[in-house]
């Protein structure tokens, strides 16, 4: 759960056909109490230059942004989804868990023959998809089948959309 805000906000509005009217507020965390005042007039971010894709006023949805802000998850799991869909920035990866998908099971002496590949690159590989929970293995005899999870079925589904395919 993010720490509620500490320090100044804004939020501009206009009403219906009336001038923008602008409301800093600020929020002390140790006594949960905000003050608000309105000014009638927008903020410019002093020394702050002008750029295409950014704001040139200082301004702030303060209930939404809160709300937003306050539902995020924590470090600690975006970390962890972040390396789950990491595990699928590499190349040989990718083409690995492709492979998988299109030929549902596979041993990695079939993996390194699809993809052209050394055995041991193609095994490495599979390892870290299984590391990430997106592969699971089987021995079956003398052979160790791989198979994609649910999760990595899903995500890879995300990634290399059917349309690309074609």
């Amino acid at each position: 759960m993010v720490p509620p805000l500490v320090g100044w906000q804004s939020h501009i509005h206009a009403p219906s056909g009336g001038t923008p009217v602008v409301s800093v507020g600020t929020r002390d965390a140790s006594t949960s109490t905000t003050s608000v005042r309105t000014y009638e007039r927008c903020i410019r971010v002093p020394g702050v230059a002008r750029e295409p894709d950014t704001c040139d006023l200082l301004c702030l949805d303060l209930p939404k942004a809160e709300a937003v802000r306050l539902a995020m998850p924590s470090v600690d799991e975006l970390g962890a989804w972040s390396a789950v869909a990491r595990a699928l920035g590499d190349p040989t990866r990718l083409a690995v868990a492709l492979a998988l998908r299109d030929g549902e099971r596979a041993c990695i002496c079939d993996l390194a023959w699809i993809l052209g590949r050394d055995e041991k690159l193609v095994s490495h590989h599979a390892r870290q998809l299984k590391a990430a929970g997106l592969a699971r293995s089987e021995r079956d005899g003398k052979m160790v089948m791989y198979e994609l999870t649910d999760r990595g079925r899903l995500l890879l589904g995300a990634v290399a959309l059917q349309e690309a395919r074609t």
